[in-house]
């Protein structure tokens, strides 16, 4: 198996917006815009594994000066700056058939690195509480409980200093 982390292309769109909708439960999907919106805004905090090929998953976020995690707007890069010191992912998604393989983790291990390599001061996200010895496991501390119930879920915020 050859795997490749690379920055997403635009010729990603479609894939990346298959994956994102087998990969999470209901509404709690993005759009198909959404996803063009965060391919083209900030290309840099959006990476995919392509397995022989295939995009296989990906991981992508925005940045920001102040972070508000219940903030759906910013799901749209709304209050988005390249320049800010924080990262919001908004997806960590592999596709059903490729899950298992450890992708995940040797995705969000290269996602930290890029990101510190921008210099950038801390990832935040949001999980269902099945994920959270997942994301602890790189690091990231427990905040709380979120005030967001996009999708219709229960999510808890964890941020991750760099």
């Amino acid at each position: 198996m050859n795997t490749v982390i690379r920055h997403v292309t635009p010729a990603d769109l479609d894939r990346c917006y298959t994956i994102e909708t087998l990969a999470y439960e209901g509404d709690e999907a993005a759009t198909r815009e959404k996803i063009a919106t965060r391919i083209t805004t900030w290309p840099e905090g959006f990476i995919v594994a392509e397995v022989d090929g295939v995009v296989a998953g990906f991981i992508n976020s925005g940045a920001a000066f102040q972070v508000e995690m219940s903030d759906e707007a910013f799901k749209e890069l709304i209050g988005h700056d390249p320049a800010g010191p924080h990262v919001v992912i908004m997806s960590v998604v592999v596709h059903p058939d490729f899950q298992g393989q450890g992708l995940a983790k040797r995705l969000m291990a290269e996602f930290i690195e890029r990101m510190r390599a921008l210099n950038k001061a801390s990832i935040h996200l949001m999980c269902k509480e099945r994920h959270i010895a997942l994301y602890a496991g790189f690091g990231f501390a427990y905040i709380k409980p979120s005030a967001s119930d996009h999708g219709g879920m229960a999510w808890h915020e964890m941020v991750l200093e760099l």
